[in-house]
């Protein structure tokens, strides 16, 4: 997946909109010792909507656009989240998606956006990836200025800001970080505006080849937040698995198209049919335990684009939504 697009240079106009309007966005922004720039969007600032789908094309590297408006699809909750980019695996995989591990003592989070794709380490004294599937994407960016997203309720250790701005080779004073709760408006939006993101990674996990996406859009309701963690992070769940819907445009054979789009959606998992905070309890609260298939849209449309042929799997479940959403 060769590119030249840089996630971070092509998003770092959002984070200059994200706190150059702070007050407007009711988000606080603060400098750390370091130099490194925190900005709360949910925490001890009120956040919001806006914030939030600001953060969400933050989070996709400035490679897409995320809407929000209101929709007739979904009974009760018609206030939705529209994404699309039209570079989704590099826009999704190689920035939105949630794949940096970071740990400090009792801090546990994980990182999104463009930072990852600067993120190295040193392994057998060669310099690599932080995260293996870049050697996959065959994508490494490089930039002055970068940001990390962070979904947590509390502001990141300076140990883990260090590590990532050694991990980009940024000094801090050019790293951002944001952090956005789960259980705030923000941080729903910019969870839910993540309805593409797992249908490229679960693309990816059904083998289907990257280089063949060409394009994509989805979106799914935004949630009601909700002050318990467990809560809040299976509604954001939730709004994607039982209404999520994608249209995603490939190259290759109607037979390849058909297949993914009969194995994508969420209904093929057979952790399907409850809200997602039920399936996570069942299993102690361990997300290893829980079938990965799960994680996806409710609905799909995948368009052969040589072709011209359309094929759909999946269907929207209001009563499971309004289950999950508290209706």
């Amino acid at each position: 997946m060769e590119s030249k697009a840089s996630v971070n240079k092509l998003a770092q106009p959002l984070v200059r909109e994200l706190i150059e309007n702070a007050a407007k966005l009711r988000v606080g922004v603060e400098k750390l010792a370091n130099g490194c720039t925190i900005i709360d969007a949910g925490i001890d600032m009120p956040g919001g909507l806006e914030a939030g789908r600001i953060i969400a094309e933050i989070c996709l590297g400035g490679m897409g656009s995320v809407s929000i408006s209101h929709s007739c699809y979904t009974a009760n909750w018609p206030l939705t989240v529209n994404v699309h980019t039209g570079n989704p695996v590099l826009a999704c995989l190689g920035s939105q998606y949630a794949g940096w591990s970071l740990s400090h003592e009792k801090y546990y989070a994980l990182g999104s956006g463009p930072a990852r794709a600067m993120a190295v380490k040193i392994k057998d004294g060669q310099q690599e990836p932080v995260e293996e599937l870049y050697k996959e994407l065959a994508y490494r960016d490089n930039a002055e200025n970068t940001v990390l997203v962070i979904e947590n309720d509390a502001i990141p250790p300076l140990e883990i800001v260090e590590k990532v701005a050694t991990a980009c080779q940024v000094d801090p004073s050019n790293l951002t970080i944001i952090v956005t709760p789960t259980s705030s408006l923000a941080g729903g939006v910019q969870v839910v505006a993540r309805v593409l993101e797992v249908a490229m990674h679960k693309a990816h996990a059904l083998h289907f080849p990257l280089e063949n996406i060409v394009d994509g859009s989805g979106s799914a309701p935004i949630c009601p937040p909700h002050p318990d963690f467990i809560k809040a992070m299976g509604r954001t769940n939730d709004a994607i698995l039982f209404a999520g819907q994608v249209h995603i445009f490939v190259k290759g054979s109607d037979e390849a198209a058909e297949k993914l789009a009969k194995e994508l959606p969420s209904s093929t998992s057979k952790d399907y049919g409850k809200p997602f905070a039920q399936v996570f309890k069942e299993y102690n609260y361990d997300f290893f335990k829980v079938d990965a298939m799960l994680f996806s849209p409710a609905s799909v449309i995948v368009t052969a684009v040589e072709s011209g042929k359309s094929f759909r799997a999946g269907k929207l479940d209001n009563a499971l939504l309004d289950q999950s959403f508290g209706a």
